[in-house]
């Protein structure tokens, strides 16, 4: 949850949070310490200059939009702009946003195409799993300064029209090395903008990675085969990449 949203949100991100979802001023913990102010006499309360109004007020709504994003499942992509476009599915680390095979076939089959201006699968396995078989068209990042040379050096810029730029991440199982890489791409992206701006508002992490992925779609593959991390036949480059990931 710490990946899409921050201690303290901006005013200014009120006018774009959708207005369901939150909850009844009546069930506001902030409401009800604005009632027990409004209880006083009425010398009291004539007394009360507007200003003081104002603060109470701008700090519920601010408590509002902090249990919206907490609780709503983080469904506002990372600027805050808009819900995310991709159906997800549950995964094991709740801070991210994961997608099915199915959901990354459809991207790969224009079915996202009215929506999506561009779309990267970045691959975080080791180049020698990547050679032995890997999804159409995906990029193999395995390094996080892979990552900061691809992806934030050279970012890829929105199309006219409010196209989308959407980035897919997964390794073997996407359990490690994926999410891994996702949130350091976020992370890296936050500490270049003002918040909430970001070059990539939109990443998922592909549920099961190229291991589920492949078993299901082996068409979408090129070669059409899956080298797993620990084969035998590449103990010397799985020692070298580990390191080099440390």
């Amino acid at each position: 949850r710490q990946l899409f949203r921050s201690p303290s949100v901006p005013g200014s991100v009120t006018e774009r949070l959708p207005k369901r979802g939150l909850r009844s001023d009546g069930d506001s913990p902030a409401n009800a310490q604005r009632q027990s102010r409004m209880a006083g006499s009425p010398e009291q309360e004539a007394a009360l200059e507007p200003v003081a109004w104002l603060e109470p007020c701008r700090s519920a709504q601010l408590q509002e939009i902090e249990n919206l994003l907490a609780n709503d499942d983080q469904e506002l992509i990372g600027d805050f702009s808009k819900p995310h476009l991709l159906p997800t599915v549950e995964g094991k680390d709740p801070g991210l946003k994961y997608i099915s095979p199915e959901t990354l076939v459809a991207v790969l089959s224009g079915s996202y195409s009215s929506f999506i201006g561009s779309s990267v699968v970045v691959d975080c396995r080791y180049p020698y799993e990547y050679e032995g078989g890997h999804v159409k068209g995906a990029v193999n990042l395995p390094l996080q300064r892979d990552v900061e040379e691809f992806l934030l050096e050279r970012p890829i810029v929105p199309q006219e029209g409010g196209k989308r730029v959407i980035l897919i991440f997964h390794c073997e199982f996407s359990v490690e090395r994926g999410p891994k890489m996702c949130k350091f791409l976020r992370e890296r992206d936050r500490s270049c903008h003002e918040y909430p701006r970001l070059h990539y508002p939109e990443l998922y992490v592909l549920k099961g990675g190229y291991r589920e992925f492949f078993s299901q779609f082996p068409g979408h593959c090129e070669p059409r085969d899956y080298r797993p991390m620990e084969h035998p036949a590449f103990k010397e480059e799985l020692r070298k990449f580990r390191g080099q990931s440390r």
